[in-house]
């Protein structure tokens, strides 16, 4: 079998999950019956500091139902360049929601909040409003960086001089959460909205969530049933998120600790750049200009080679390290790496 390195997104369910999915007990969610989901909702609220939560199918569904619920037509959010919510979401805001985007470049995935400041529209008929910014914590295209608490707290008191409203893409938080050393209410406290994922790290096999005030997660239950995301007996799916909320949030540090090795012996193969600071919790990105070969060849060649990984851009290639990725793969997939850059010298 090959080494997956492409995303966490590849997790298979373990043992405990797949018996928790055969046991669930159930009820039609849409009436909000499903005791399994009503738990999980329950607790992930407690969990992240909100007062309420609505499971979702997917990260996308759960940011734009955020979006759908706090912005409205003719709107403007404000958004970091290379977010999720801006790059890989099929624009869905704007075909959904009908808002209007504007986008700040930030550093590692991170808004300077004097230029977010100066991005916030004033009061002129000309304007749209400001309706809501967007924080990404990790930033995936940033290397799965943390966006500090002090930039979010920062940038949590602009929304609140203007009028607008926070929401965090936290489709990695609880990487954020542990190689922090946080709580998660740290960071939560400074955002009015946040959906986490539960098919990533925490490795269950689908499903989202997205958590906030009773008013505003009313709202966003309503756009979900719009967006086709009512589901009837759905604690058969939220029951290993269940099991990933309560026993696979601390193991994330052997993710992050598989990623700077991984990186390290990267940075000492001749060929390939790496920026070591960037790596911060499970995701490593490197450039392989270096090396001769486009990242398309590169990627062909070790995977001829028995490893897995993406193109993340013009001579840039991302590795997602996670559960099913043991330290004992990590170095042999160190080795057929450096296979393959001998190969091409």
């Amino acid at each position: 079998m090959s080494i997956d390195l492409r995303s966490d997104t590849v997790t298979r369910p373990t043992e405990e999950m797949r018996r928790a999915m055969y046991e669930a007990e159930v009820g039609d969610d849409v009436y909000g019956e499903d005791p399994t989901v009503n738990r999980l909702e329950e607790l992930a609220a407690q969990m992240l500091g909100k007062e309420a939560a609505l499971f979702v199918t997917s990260g996308t569904q759960g940011n734009q139902a955020a979006v759908l619920a706090q912005a409205r037509s003719g709107e403007e959010i404000l958004l970091e360049a290379d977010s999720h919510l801006f790059m890989y979401e099929a624009a869905a805001h704007s075909a959904f929601a009908g808002v209007q985007t504007r986008t700040l470049a930030g550093k590692r995935g991170v808004m300077n909040p004097d230029e977010v400041r100066k991005m916030v529209r004033t009061d002129n008929i000309h304007h749209p409003r400001t309706s809501l910014i967007c924080l990404e914590n990790t930033h995936n295209r940033a290397g799965g960086t943390i966006v500090p608490v002090e930039n979010m707290r920062a940038i949590h008191e602009i929304a609140r001089e203007s009028g607008a409203r926070v929401h965090l893409d936290g489709a990695r938080f609880f990487n954020a959460v542990v190689a922090s050393g946080q709580r998660a209410t740290h960071f939560t406290q400074y955002v009015d909205t946040i959906q986490v994922c539960f098919s990533k790290g925490l490795g269950a096999p689908v499903g989202s969530l997205l958590a906030g005030d009773k008013r505003t997660i009313a709202e966003a239950r309503r756009w979900r049933k719009r967006l086709g995301g009512g589901m009837r007996q759905a604690g058969v799916i939220a029951a290993p998120c269940l099991i990933a909320l309560t026993t696979m949030v601390d193991r994330l540090a052997d993710d992050h600790a598989n990623a700077i090795e991984l990186a390290g012996a990267l940075a000492e193969m001749k060929g390939i750049e790496i920026d070591l600071d960037s790596v911060q919790t499970n995701i490593v990105i490197c450039n392989v200009k270096g090396t001769g070969l486009s990242e398309l060849e590169f990627l062909e060649r070790l995977e001829g080679s028995g490893v897995r990984a993406v193109d993340f851009g013009p001579e840039l290639v991302r590795f997602v390290t996670h559960k099913d990725v043991s330290r004992s793969d990590i170095r042999t997939a160190i080795d057929k790496i450096a296979g393959v850059v001998r190969g091409a010298s």
